[in-house]
């Protein structure tokens, strides 16, 4: 048989024990690197707050107190004009930066918006977002609209925002209809929903009425409403956020608990059920042995600006969590602060035995 036809795959040893690449977030716990879609009806202020998010994106300011990626974003606003998009800049910012780009004319799918991305993002190689208004814009006038077309399309705009490590934002509509659940209402098939990691939906209170919910669901974040509300200058600004209610996420209270533990001594050798009992003897944080080498591995990164290194691996039989305190000589970047590169946190201090025998 060719080899290239074979299958190419990883036992379930070696997975659990490779260091997770932590995810890349252009807006911190909100919009992760993929492809996503953001829909609401005519009129209820999607591309003013699209439009926001491309320029707060590319200064680096926060997005209702979340913190961004700053980078390079482009804009297709392919239902407007340039006057327009010159208009809406001068409510919402007093300067607009060089990073940020526009075009309000684009090849569709399958006929050269492919291409036209791709071609952008070689020549901007910093750019982390991608914003596409609207989503029938690039699809044609004779679109069939079905559920293997909605999702070859979308497929098509995923595998671009993954090769490049981006997000790409759909804005598109939804259908009158009343329904249960909100997400059930994007116009098209169930196609859409299911090819993108994010879908968010901005549904008004009360028509007209500048006040809105936006409703968050998908692979990377959790379910959240915000509830938010237009300010004069057309700026969507948060009102309540079901989120702050919500406890510390447990990978960010496992790097705490491992860096006081690591406190009172250089290194720890052990298994998943004698560190677990370590760090949570009474079982309060629920952190199981189950749970434990998932955990560590999440937080490579953040335990690295600690000052400890962390490695999971195989030995005679079972498996070990290894944790390393030191200065940063010994683990570059150590007590940094800022955003480490992905690639750096997956460097030589994680190790790695898939060949070790159980």
């Amino acid at each position: 048989m060719n080899k290239s036809k074979r299958l190419q795959t990883i036992d379930g040893e070696s997975l659990m024990s490779l260091p997770l690449t932590p995810l890349n977030f252009v807006v911190d716990t909100l919009l992760s690197q993929g492809l996503h879609i953001l829909a609401g009806s005519p009129k209820v202020g999607k591309s003013w707050l699209a439009l926001w998010l491309s320029v707060m994106v590319a200064k680096g300011e926060s997005v209702w107190g979340m913190t961004v990626k700053q980078g390079t974003t482009l804009y297709l606003c392919l239902e407007d004009s340039t006057l327009r998009i010159q208009n809406r800049l001068f409510e919402i910012t007093e300067d607009a930066p060089g990073n940020v780009h526009f075009t309000t004319q684009s090849d569709i799918l399958g006929k050269g918006l492919e291409e036209q991305l791709c071609t952008f993002l070689t020549e901007h190689p910093n750019t982390v977002l991608v914003i596409i208004d609207t989503l029938q814009m690039i699809r044609g006038t004779n679109y069939d609209n079905t559920y293997a077309n909605d999702y070859r399309d979308l497929s098509a705009l995923k595998r671009i925002a993954d090769t490049h490590g981006i997000a790409i934002l759909l804005i598109h509509h939804l259908r009158k209809e009343p329904a249960d659940d909100v997400f059930s209402r994007i116009s098209g098939t169930t196609a859409i929903s299911g090819a993108v990691d994010s879908s968010f939906t901005l549904v008004e209170s009360k028509r007209g009425s500048g006040q809105a919910v936006l409703h968050c669901i998908g692979r990377d974040i959790e379910y959240r409403e915000i509830e938010l509300k237009r300010s004069e200058e057309n700026i969507w600004e948060v009102v309540s956020d079901s989120k702050e209610a919500r406890p510390m996420k447990l990978e960010s209270r496992v790097t705490f608990l491992l860096s006081e533990f690591m406190k009172q001594r250089t290194d720890f050798i052990g298994t998943p059920t004698e560190l677990s009992q370590q760090i949570d003897p009474a079982g309060v944080e629920k952190i199981t042995p189950k749970k434990v080498s998932r955990l560590v591995l999440q937080s490579v990164d953040a335990l690295r600006k600690t000052g400890i290194s962390a490695s999971v691996r195989r030995s005679n039989g079972k498996r070990l969590i290894e944790l390393r305190r030191a200065d940063s000589v010994d683990i570059p970047g150590a007590g940094e602060s800022g955003t480490c590169d992905p690639a750096e946190a997956t460097g030589g201090d994680l190790r790695v035995f898939p060949g070790e025998v159980e």
